[in-house]
């Protein structure tokens, strides 16, 4: 019975070891970070989950145990890119709505802008793979960034910078569909100066007179 007893409490001691046991979300950047690099060094139909692995000097059961794909591998590295280029940990207050959507953009230097535009360019089959399993691709993208975007619009709303009948959904979705559009068929950087320019000539005057926007 004593025997019993102990080899109970060995099982519970090791069932409550696995279930404390933590992720290494530095693994998990580290892993993303050498998804993104290889993407831009040889692309998605050349890319394998052996090169990043040893790009990211770690074993394919780890990166196993966090993704079951290369699809969904590169998703997360494409979410995790265009959130390292737009800060939403906390809605800027600058005084205005253009100063505010812009405080939103993490300033890039000329070596990031140009891995991401060779990510980008280099997705080939990704988008038509990934629809097979998914449609949330734009949401997982985009979805931190429109909801950030909508607080700051909504706000200048309150304080009377834009239009009571504001389409704020349709203008957070416009942004990010020039957003899309411009990197992914275009292959043009998308950074502040342009973001500002779209802003000026397009978003905000519709917005302050309260007419639709179309996407």
């Amino acid at each position: 019975m004593k025997k019993n007893n102990k080899l109970i409490t060995k099982k519970s001691e090791t069932k409550r070891a696995a279930v404390g046991r933590k992720r290494d979300d530095s693994l998990d950047s580290a892993i993303l970070e050498a998804s993104l690099n290889i993407l831009a060094e040889v692309g998605y139909d050349r890319m394998t989950m052996d090169q990043v692995a040893a790009k990211a000097k770690t074993g394919k059961a780890s990166m196993y145990r966090r993704w079951s794909s290369k699809i969904e591998l590169v998703r997360d590295a494409i979410v995790f890119m265009n959130r390292s280029s737009v800060n939403v940990t906390e809605i800027p207050d600058t005084g205005s709505v253009r100063g505010d959507l812009l405080a939103l953009i993490k300033p890039k230097t000329a070596e990031q802008s140009e891995r991401k535009l060779r990510v980008l360019s280099g997705l080939g089959s990704f988008f038509a793979e990934y629809r097979k399993i998914s449609e949330d691709i734009t949401v997982q993208i985009f979805g931190r960034w429109e909801k950030a975007n909508a607080q700051i619009l909504e706000r200048a709303v309150q304080r009377g910078e834009l239009s009571p009948s504001a389409d704020i959904p349709a203008a957070c979705r416009v942004i990010s569909a020039m957003t899309a559009y411009t990197s992914t068929m275009q292959l043009k950087s998308f950074d502040k100066a342009a973001y500002a320019d779209f802003l000026d000539s397009i978003v905000l005057p519709a917005l302050r007179t309260g007419k639709k926007l179309r996407v």
